[in-house]
């Protein structure tokens, strides 16, 4: 997931440097939404790990 996030933020860097405007603020929203996403499963499978761990 974290590449697509990288994908979508290199279309949207490479679209304003063209100057396309709203597609970059598009793919660099997505970009933030699949972060965010990311950022959750990572910390949701870190308590899993430890709480069968037994930490």
């Amino acid at each position: 997931m974290l590449s697509w996030t990288l994908v979508f933020l290199v279309v949207a860097v490479i679209a304003a440097v063209f100057g396309f405007g709203g597609i970059a603020a598009s793919a660099a929203g997505i970009a933030q939404i699949l972060f965010f996403i990311f950022l959750v499963l990572f910390v949701v499978s870190l308590v899993m790990g430890a709480t069968r761990r037994g930490l």
